[in-house]
């Protein structure tokens, strides 16, 4: 199968290589391969099965790695006909495509996966032709879980993931199954077996959804050059997130932060 090139699209600002983040350089985003049409054709990794896919992911990087991993249909099965970087691609790119599953990652710029799964909830209703959609995060926290699986999604995964199993949880949300990595399951089962709604944690709520990615991971002793490779950005960037934190809280360094998360069961 030649390689799947990309329509040309909206810009995104996308990041530089490495742990950096984004800092104004464009990207065109769109759809991939054979956009838009049925998946055909012999060569589905030796198991008769297709799946057509659309990423949905800030980072260029990561989405250039799923789709190398994923993307080599004639052995997985998947083919990538689409990628999208914010929510107004995401929703552009999936309603061109229709795809089968879509990978969707929480945090996006423009209200994140839940706003595109809001926006998409016409798709995911259609009884003939339904998209699923599978959460793939680098947040394993129980608010980002429930707000996805709420919102819609068949599923979530973090991004420790591997490819043979991401294509597996693929298949099994095309198939109509609910998946989840190991204990996140048990967020869903708590969260929908209780009929009160979640106490509101104010001082929680003043933090932006990457101070709290930030937060856990200074929390679990993540170093500095740690937390940037696994958000991909910079280290001065988790710096200034680490500073930003500290202050709303009114905490005075990283002790204090781990207490604080700890208490709070966010470790």
């Amino acid at each position: 199968m030649s390689d799947p090139t990309e329509a040309t699209g909206p810009t995104e600002a996308t990041g530089a290589t490495g742990a950096a983040e984004s800092t104004g350089s464009t990207e065109e985003i769109g759809t991939t391969g054979a956009a838009g049409a049925a998946g055909t054709g012999a060569g589905d990794g030796g198991s008769g099965r297709r799946v057509r896919v659309v990423l949905v992911d800030d980072h260029r990087m990561f989405r250039t790695g799923v789709q190398a991993e994923i993307g080599r249909t004639e052995e997985t099965g998947v083919e990538v006909v689409g990628e999208a970087a914010d929510v107004d691609q995401a929703v552009t790119v999936i309603t061109a495509t229709r795809p089968e599953v879509v990978l969707l990652d929480v945090h996006l710029p423009g209200g994140g996966g839940v706003e595109v799964l809001r926006r998409c909830a016409g798709l995911t209703g259609d009884a003939e032709q339904p998209v699923r959609f599978l959460a793939l995060s680098v947040s394993d926290a129980a608010e980002d879980v429930i707000g996805v699986i709420r919102g819609g999604a068949r599923g979530y995964v973090t991004k420790t993931i591997t490819g043979t199993d991401l294509v597996d949880s693929i298949f099994r949300v095309q198939e109509g199954d609910a998946v989840f990595s190991p204990r996140l399951a048990g967020f869903v089962l708590d969260a929908f077996a209780s009929t009160d709604a979640p106490p509101v944690d104010e001082d929680l709520d003043r933090l932006t959804q990457r101070e709290r990615e930030v937060l856990r991971l200074i929390a679990r002793g993540y170093a500095y050059k740690e937390i940037a490779r696994q958000l991909y950005i910079s280290v001065k960037t988790v710096e200034s997130h680490v500073s930003a934190v500290l202050r709303k809280l009114q905490l005075s360094n990283r002790h204090e932060l781990t207490r604080w998360a700890t208490a709070r069961r966010l470790v």
